[in-house]
């Protein structure tokens, strides 16, 4: 089952009390405090894991708390560090935090291997051997521990994929994944067949490759909520390249133009924007008219070909079924992502994405922090 979009809540460990003690052995006259410093609560990570593709491990359990540090001892023995806890999460995951009314995203978990702490346990607190100075040297001042952060958090999973496919339902795009990769969607003859997204690597000559997203299928009114769209139209904010798939034949009974402009209309209305700010209509678009192995009037396969000249779009003919054109498509779809992946990698690319995130450290886990911005959930 493909989950992407939980609520859950993270509990810090608190940190352990500081003990009051003093040292009382015999022939030891005025043994002097020593009391314990507490124990640090556990605190929360998450773990960014690329061998996952849904958040299905949080759609039942929703709490998650660490446990608390203990408490000090005499002896000046200091209370045992609380158990942390390790959520693993898909690549992609992206973290919000409810704060009142506003919503705050914490991280973007994009790289395998992130590890970023969500929730910091509570520091223990001091034992009263900590205060003993030259003029009090019985203090019986100790401190309590302070408690570990609390937060409601939404996770929100946004495939990592170079190329998504985009189109009518029944516009092919399965049979096109299925016949590019090794993925293996259901395939049927009925609207709304895929019901969730579908990944799938392509693998070129040279050692090239890239990897595709099957979105379920866009209709009009998709930005709003429509059908399936508005879930996950948020799957392609991260693609580099958009392949728009236009069912040629005359099985669907819609005429090409409007469906082409039908989908066009609904990238541009969507709001949601990449971490450079691009929005799905300003991203490159290849489009392909897909089952020419069944066209039967070929004025259909014309009149999109002349209305996406005038637009200044290339379109590629193809058969998904019999694979006649793909290979031709495929070498355009990497020139395109090639020169996606060259734009992202310029040093001018990388202040966007990092502005207003936290930056983690791979090596140490440890964090820096950009002014947090408040965002609108997607």
């Amino acid at each position: 089952m493909f989950v992407d979009e939980v609520d859950i809540h993270v509990a810090a460990g608190h940190g352990g009390a500081g003990a009051l003690s003093f040292r009382r052995e015999k022939f030891v006259p005025r043994g002097g405090p020593d009391g314990g410093n507490g124990g640090p609560g556990g605190s929360v990570y998450l773990i960014a894991n690329p061998n996952l593709n849904t958040l299905l491990n949080f759609r039942f359990q929703k709490q998650f708390e660490a446990g608390r540090g203990g408490h000090g001892e005499g002896s000046n023995r200091t209370g045992r560090k609380g158990s942390d806890v390790e959520l693993q999460v898909p690549v992609g995951t992206v973290v919000y935090e409810r704060a009142g009314e506003d919503v705050v995203q914490l991280f973007d978990l994009t790289e395998g291997g992130q590890r970023v702490i969500i929730a910091k346990g509570g520091i223990g607190g001091l034992g009263n051997a900590q205060f003993a100075t030259s003029t009090n040297r019985a203090p019986r001042r100790h401190q309590p521990g302070l408690p570990g952060e609390e937060k409601d958090l939404r996770l929100h999973l946004k495939l990592l994929a170079d190329v998504g496919l985009v189109g009518f339902p029944n516009a092919g795009k399965s049979t096109l994944i299925a016949r590019i990769s090794a993925a293996r969607p259901k395939i049927a003859s009925y609207p709304f067949t895929t019901l969730t997204p579908n990944l799938g690597v392509v693998g070129l000559s040279g050692d090239r490759s890239f990897v595709v997203a099957d979105v379920p299928g866009l209709i009009e009114g998709a930005h709003e909520g429509h059908g399936l769209g508005h879930r996950f139209l948020s799957h392609l904010e991260r693609t580099k390249v958009l392949v728009h798939l236009v069912d040629v034949s005359s099985t669907s009974g819609r005429d090409t133009v409007s469906d082409f402009e039908i989908i066009a209309r609904e990238l541009a209305l969507f709001p949601g924007r990449d971490a450079s700010g691009e929005r799905l209509v300003e991203k490159r678009l290849l489009a392909a008219a897909n089952k020419i192995d069944a066209l039967d009037d070929p004025a259909r396969l014309a009149s999109l070909a002349t209305h996406l000249q005038a637009r200044g779009i290339t379109l590629y003919p193809i058969s998904a079924a019999t694979g006649e054109g793909v290979d031709q498509l495929l070498e355009a779809i990497w020139k395109q992502v090639a020169a996606g992946r060259e734009r992202d990698t310029a040093p001018a690319a990388m202040a966007p994405h990092d502005a207003g995130l936290p930056r983690v450290s791979r090596h140490t886990g440890s964090i820096s922090r950009s002014p947090r911005h408040t965002t609108g959930l997607p």
